[in-house]
């Protein structure tokens, strides 16, 4: 037998029946937490003409998810003890789907409140699915850590591909465009039957942590995982909304510079899937801290410097780096932590208060840009933030858990 931390887990991990079932429904649930919301940017000036919203409210759109996440993330550790992972997550899918078709009725008062409802949804597989992981592949956490992030990033780029085909091809609208996710939800939701046989509670497993009781929310190193997580969240949803913006600027037509967008998102899913692999092999992450910000910053520096010539090479570095500092957040809840339930608790904190710093990023750039009239302001804070991730990173890579701070 072998004991980690004060779990004690078979040698090895044999993938049986129902361990392929877990992981595939796993993968399932991913697939459904990023691709209900990078299916609205492409769309979204179809989405304001067809309601007759503004500007403001449409762009409030990327931001009610954000909140969602960072008000709904503390309480998911606390319902999934009392109900069980399983369950937990097969209601987050109901509840995705629900709002998912909600937001297609075609109000703007169902938008809002469908969008809501996306956003509590996918707070739940946010948070639970690391734990998860953590608590059912104890001896791959790497691999399967980078297989459900691959899975996640994948649908996100498929999603932001192809709503706008939908909408200019098709006579779905935009309101298809918005309703065929749901398809995906619900397969998932089919998938994830076999798993309520189970019930992997966060409370009836809960081991106590060796170093004993602690506060979570005044342990070091559980705030700079926190911060890398909203810092990197703040660049890739910052950028998402206005990359494109800024390159029009620069003098790119409006075509290239969506599909620069779209070559960012697809150079982020090898390294989603590499990264946490290497970090699960490395007792201390600071080198790969550091290699990520490098690149953030060449890439971000290559667009603040002007010009498009070399803009594929800077959009390449920007998603290289991306992708890696997201899988590398998602190693961290695991890396940072004695037991699932203390992976789960960070998670929770991380997204929460990460996501709020995140749900900054887009409306900051636009009000700079409203007052200066130029990307340069903009442009430049790209690279103060990659070197915050740094030294946040260089606290949250070290070779520590965030129990070591025992406060009780």
């Amino acid at each position: 037998m072998k004991t980690t931390g004060n779990s004690t887990y078979i040698k090895k991990q044999k993938f049986e029946k129902k361990t392929w079932l877990l992981l595939i429904g796993i993968i399932f649930i991913a697939s459904t937490l990023r691709s209900p919301l990078t299916s609205v940017g492409p769309i979204i000036g179809s989405i304001r003409d067809g309601l007759g919203m503004s500007n403001v409210l449409a762009g409030f759109l990327t931001t009610i998810p954000l909140l969602a996440f960072a008000f709904i993330s503390p309480f998911a550790p606390k319902i999934s003890k009392r109900f069980g992972m399983e369950l937990t997550l097969f209601i987050s899918l109901f509840i995705l789907t629900g709002g998912i078709l909600l937001r297609s009725v075609g109000s703007i008062f169902f938008l809002v409140v469908g969008t809501f409802l996306i956003g509590v949804a996918i707070a739940f597989g946010n948070v639970l699915l690391p734990a998860l992981v953590k608590l059912s592949f104890p001896l791959h956490l790497g691999i399967m850590t980078g297989i459900y992030s691959v899975a996640m990033n994948l649908s996100a780029t498929i999603a932001s591909g192809i709503s706008a085909p939908i909408v200019m091809n098709t006579n779905f609208g935009w309101r298809g465009a918005l309703a065929i996710w749901a398809s995906l939800s619900i397969l998932a939701l089919l998938l994830w039957l076999p798993q309520l046989k189970s019930k992997r509670s966060l409370e009836t497993q809960t081991e106590k942590s060796p170093k004993g009781k602690f506060n979570l929310w005044r342990s070091p190193i559980a705030w700079a995982v926190t911060f890398f997580m909203g810092l990197q969240s703040l660049l890739f949803y910052s950028t998402s909304a206005w990359m494109p913006e800024m390159l029009v600027s620069e003098g790119m037509d409006t075509e290239k510079a969506g599909w620069m967008l779209s070559l960012m998102q697809l150079s982020q899913l090898p390294v989603t899937f590499i990264i946490p692999i290497l970090a699960d092999r490395l007792k201390d992450q600071r080198i790969i801290v550091a290699s990520i910000v490098v690149i953030y910053l060449i890439g971000y520096g290559g667009v603040f410097a002007g010009g498009v010539s070399w803009t594929p090479l800077w959009m390449i570095m920007i998603g290289i780096a991306g992708g890696a500092s997201f899988g590398l957040a998602m190693m961290f809840f695991a890396l940072r932590t004695e037991t699932h339930t203390e992976a789960a608790e960070l998670s929770g904190m991380a997204q929460s208060s990460g996501y709020l710093v995140a749900a900054i990023g887009p409306v900051l750039f636009g009000f700079l840009n409203d007052m200066t009239h130029s990307w340069k302001g903009p442009m430049f804070i790209f690279i103060i933030v990659s070197v915050l991730i740094l030294i946040c990173g260089m606290k949250a890579g070290r070779d520590e858990k965030v129990s070591a701070y025992k406060t009780m």
